[in-house]
């Protein structure tokens, strides 16, 4: 059975949420690559988030916001 499509809302909020990634990431001068390193998850994984084509794990976003000593808070809120 085929799942429903995400509502605009939530694609939004996706995006949002990849900027807000994004943005604190080359504030902290980190590549992806580095980013990956530190937080371990997948640089694809991070390119995903960043570009809203993939709604992110909250264990991904704990585990960036730690990497880049960020409250999650910061990627949730703005």
């Amino acid at each position: 059975m085929p799942r429903d499509p995400e509502p605009d809302w939530i694609l939004e909020q996706r995006r949002i949420i990849g900027d807000r990634v994004r943005a604190h990431r080359i504030h902290a001068n980190l590549t992806q690559e580095r980013l990956r390193d530190l937080s371990g998850v997948e640089r694809l994984t991070i390119q995903r988030i960043e570009s809203g084509a993939t709604g992110a794990r909250i264990g991904w976003l704990l585990r960036i916001a730690k990497a880049m000593d960020i409250h999650i808070r910061d990627l949730l809120d703005g």
